[in-house]
């Protein structure tokens, strides 16, 4: 059965073009994705990501049970902070890319994507299960709104709504505040390459916060902006960017990777390290008006290389983009490659990530 989030008459009211989403009802376009990225870049906007799982981590052996399932040092996690993080198998493949949010010294916040829900929050129940049995498992995804409000205009506004000073945090900060009067947990945090915060609020809250947002100029986002978005910011989507079957090194997560503590997948990815990497991510600049996707081969002259993992038109450089793997050997910066679009080859040049960066 396909799920709705506490806003979803909301975007119905609005107008937004609805579809099936990882499970949920979710608003792809309100006005249009053009018109609602330039706003994102230029102004602010806000985002239904309600979608997305929350889960509460708490107890004794909280710590260690995420400091053993993510790729990131966890116990170095100051509480009032936030981390951007892997959760690999034990062959190193990515199983989903998450945020930690350190609330206490105890508890915790992670966020992780909405298709991959249900393979987290079995993943983290088999370990704490196997090894840190003093730990408390709470999905509050259904109790909970999570709305993300991006755009160079949000810190200021958000200091005008609420009496914690938000633009107080730094990046990748987070506090619980209270917007016009409402209770949240804030985070510095988003997926758009843009300043910005996400906010997690009780369901039944939502849609006023929604509400207040909108009537202080912030425009309301579908999903296709979104990824737009964190396209040109360089950003990963597991599922099409990073899954299973990729390596955190293969997919330029990198310095994500704390080799020197012992992790899910650690053995392997070390050994990656030392032998070298088989593909890469790289960025790539596609001439001519034909979109690349997702899938489509990435040829060395007539020669399948590799093949693209995401793809669009980039409104803010007004030129299509797309990132994809390669072998090592063909990703230096400069490369020559083509990418083939329903049979025609289009130039393509292997460029740096991300394509855009908020000045």
């Amino acid at each position: 059965m396909i799920m709705k989030t506490a806003l979803f008459e909301t975007h119905v009211k609005l107008q937004a073009r609805m579809i099936p989403f990882a499970g949920w009802e979710m608003p792809i376009q309100y006005k249009g994705i053009l018109a609602e990225s330039s706003a994102v870049r230029n102004c602010g906007g806000i985002f239904d990501v309600s979608h997305m799982g929350r889960i509460h981590i708490s107890g004794d052996q909280s710590t260690n049970l995420l400091d053993w399932i993510e790729t990131g040092n966890i116990e170095t996690l100051r509480q009032g902070r936030a981390r951007y993080s892997l959760i690999c198998n034990e062959a190193g493949g990515i199983l989903d890319d998450t945020v930690t949010y350190r609330l206490d010294d105890n508890k915790y916040l992670l966020i992780c994507n909405a298709s991959n829900r249900d393979t987290i929050l079995d993943w983290i129940n088999l370990w704490r299960n196997e090894k840190y049995p003093d730990t408390h498992i709470d999905d509050i995804t259904p109790d909970t709104v999570m709305i993300a409000v991006q755009g160079p205009s949000v810190a200021t506004l958000m200091d005008q709504l609420s009496p914690q000073q938000p633009s107080s945090l730094r990046f990748f900060g987070c506090m619980e505040i209270s917007v016009s009067g409402i209770k949240a947990l804030i985070g510095r945090t988003g997926y758009t390459g843009e300043d910005g915060f996400e906010l997690v609020i009780n369901t039944k809250d939502g849609t006023e916060i929604w509400n207040i947002l909108m009537n202080h100029g912030m425009s309301p986002c579908g999903l296709g902006a979104r990824d737009v978005l964190r396209l040109e910011a360089g950003l990963a989507l597991h599922g099409s960017d990073i899954d299973p079957s990729v390596s955190p090194l293969e997919a330029g997560l990198g310095r994500f990777v704390k080799l020197k503590k012992d992790f899910i997948g650690a053995p392997v990815l070390r050994l990656q390290q030392q032998s070298g990497l088989k593909k890469q991510l790289v960025g790539l600049y596609v001439e001519g008006r034909n979109i690349p996707r997702h899938g489509y081969p990435i040829c060395l002259q007539e020669h399948v290389v590799g093949k693209i993992s995401s793809g669009g038109y980039s409104p803010t450089l007004d030129r299509n983009i797309a990132m994809g793997y390669v072998p090592p050997q063909w990703s230096s910066l400069g490369q020559n490659l083509k990418v083939d679009i329903r049979g025609k080859l289009a130039e393509a040049t292997v460029t740096a990530l991300p394509f855009y960066t908020r000045k």
